[in-house]
């Protein structure tokens, strides 16, 4: 989160970070928080367990099943990152049943990072006083539609892909050619373009209820040393 001109001192556990400096320009600051496994995690259903052949074949095991079941996942293979800051933390499958299949799994999977991302944007708008108006997003993950509605719906505001998903060398090459004097920065804001975008469906009592099942799962990561 752009904070401008402040180095804003977190109040949710959250870093403070330089953003940029574009040549002489004023030092510009932000607020991060850093998640450890997102996407990793869909690499280990393809890599550890094989449920699946390919990272893009997750979504289409997600929609077998209308949703986890109750499953819950705790991507926490290194620990949790923020707000949580706990290294000791380790990975957990909750709510199993033996009704529980591979596209259980893959569905709690994709939701495990939209709630990883809910919960560093609620210390952000916590810390900030002031509401999310919508989210622009970029990367891989930002291809999978199921991902990125359960996203919206969990946040309760829109969600707007970035008609190029690799946003992050894009703006590598531009900070570039604007440092070599081939373009100015408005040149470059006024030329970015917004691919999908995914509207919240979901009630807010029920996205608060969820978030409350997130947390009681990962508090069971957090007692598991």
């Amino acid at each position: 989160m752009n904070t401008g001109l402040a180095a804003m001192q977190s109040h949710q556990h959250l870093l403070t970070s330089v953003a940029w400096r574009l040549g002489a320009g004023a030092l510009q600051y932000a607020l991060e928080g850093s998640v450890f496994v997102g996407g990793a995690a869909v690499q280990w259903l393809r890599d550890g367990l094989g449920l699946i052949p390919d990272s893009g074949a997750v979504e289409e095991l997600a929609r077998r099943v209308p949703d986890t079941d109750g499953v819950h996942f705790v991507p926490a293979f290194t620990g949790l990152g923020a707000p949580y800051w706990d290294p000791q933390a380790r990975g957990a499958l909750v709510g199993l049943t033996r009704g529980t299949g591979a596209a259980h799994i893959a569905r709690a999977t994709l939701e495990a990072i939209a709630f990883q991302s809910a919960d560093v944007l609620q210390a952000m708008q916590a810390d900030a006083g002031r509401s999310l108006s919508e989210l622009r997003v970029d990367g891989g993950g930002s291809r999978n539609a199921l991902l990125m509605q359960f996203q919206a719906d969990l946040l309760g505001a829109p969600v707007v892909c970035a008609q190029h998903s690799e946003s992050t060398a894009v703006g590598a090459a531009c900070l570039a050619g604007i440092g070599l004097g081939m373009w100015t920065q408005s040149q470059v804001s006024a030329d970015w373009q917004a691919g999908p975008s995914y509207l919240p469906r979901m009630s807010r009592d029920e996205a608060a209820a969820r978030l409350q099942r997130w947390s009681l799962a990962v508090a069971s990561t957090r007692s598991f040393q």
